[in-house]
């Protein structure tokens, strides 16, 4: 009895739910104002993709219905039959996307993002597949469709990363590169190694979403702002103005320093959104900081000294340690193909959370 009890409860709530969305559309008909209005749409556009899934569960239920009503005809049993057989598959699909759908939304997920890349252990080695991450991940947004500007590119001698930030602009963006964050190894023979032994290198990933004015709060009194010329690699002056800007925000200790334009007024523009998006992640962390006890059953921490994956050149594999995920395909991961392990992160997410909400 308490499966039927568990099922006609979930039934109430899916049918409170699109009576709901019913509502909404109701008041916004009646054409609401204001902040009512943008309240009302922000609410309905939430509900609406579950509707939609409730709405196929419901068909789905009526064509099981209207088929076990057929067996008792003899002439129509075998179409019945095969017909129940696919809605006995498909109904406790659709229920289980119900269950996603509904859960707890990370409101940042839609956001665009805030990529940073910087050489960790390893020296050049690291700088240069610092280098090579960064591009590869400019391609992953380039296949998904989405819009890139590159913010702050700081190349070394030989043509290595010592810092690179990307704005990362789309639908979702957050939600599919968040958990990227932390530590990448790779392992292979440097072009510098004579002697062909596997050097073990690191590189930190930090993925923030990209935060608007009214969520931070920055007061003007908590900046220091220095301005210096810009330099290129090896210390050459690239700039003979002070074009490069360095932003301290004082109470939180966080610098940003940016020289990628000659403008000292684009400068600080682009600091400014990268200081922000900082701020924004660490007032999220703040804020989740009473869910640290549930981190084993997250997939990662986000904190970017925790190690995720290896990319091992000379077994051509590249590992997820958190998922047990390994591929042996990393030219085609290293030309971007990042989502079969993005999506194998989301499912286990997914996974994880639907088993804690149960």
């Amino acid at each position: 009895m308490s499966g039927v009890a568990e099922t006609s409860s979930a039934d109430l709530r899916l049918d409170r739910i699109a009576a709901r969305a019913e509502e909404l559309r109701a008041l916004l008909a009646e054409g609401l104002a204001g902040e009512a209005y943008t309240k009302a749409s922000k609410e309905l556009a939430e509900l609406e993709p579950v509707e939609s899934r409730i709405g196929d569960l419901r068909a789905a239920e009526q064509a099981q219905a209207e088929a076990e009503a057929m067996m008792s005809d003899p002439e129509m049993r075998e179409l019945a039959e095969a017909e129940l057989g696919a809605l006995r598959e498909r109904i406790p699909a659709l229920r289980h996307d119900i269950r996603i759908a509904m859960l707890p939304k990370d409101e940042a997920d839609e956001r665009a993002a805030i990529l940073e890349i910087r050489p960790a252990a390893g020296g050049d080695e690291a700088a240069l597949f610092a280098a090579e991450l960064f591009a590869a991940y400019l391609k992953y947004a380039a296949l998904r469709g989405w819009r890139t500007e590159v913010l702050e590119y700081g190349e070394t001698e030989l043509g290595g990363l010592r810092e690179g930030i990307a704005e990362i602009t789309g639908r979702g963006v957050f939600a599919r590169l968040k958990f990227e964050s932390g530590v990448h190894r790779v392992q292979r023979v440097p072009a510098t190694e004579s002697q062909g032994r596997i050097h073990t290198s690191t590189v930190t990933v930090a993925v923030l979403p990209e935060a608007e004015e009214v969520d931070v709060d920055i007061d003007e009194d908590d900046l220091r702002i220095d301005v210096y010329r810009a330099s290129g690699a090896g210390g050459q002056h690239v700039n003979k103005t002070e074009s490069a800007v360095r932003i301290t925000h004082i109470p939180s200790g966080i610098v940003v320093a940016m020289q990628e334009e000659k403008s000292q007024h684009k400068n600080r523009a682009k600091a400014m959104k990268i200081l922000r998006a900082r701020l924004y992640e660490r007032q999220r962390a703040a804020l989740h900081a009473t869910r640290a006890a549930d981190r084993k059953s997250q997939v990662g921490t986000g904190d970017r000294s925790e190690r995720i994956r290896t990319y091992n050149f000379p077994q051509g594999r590249v590992s997820d340690h958190r998922i047990d995920l390994t591929l042996y395909k990393i030219d085609r991961v290293m030309a971007g193909e990042f989502d079969p392990f993005i999506d194998a992160l989301i499912a286990e997410d997914q996974a994880m959370r639907l088993a804690a909400d149960t």
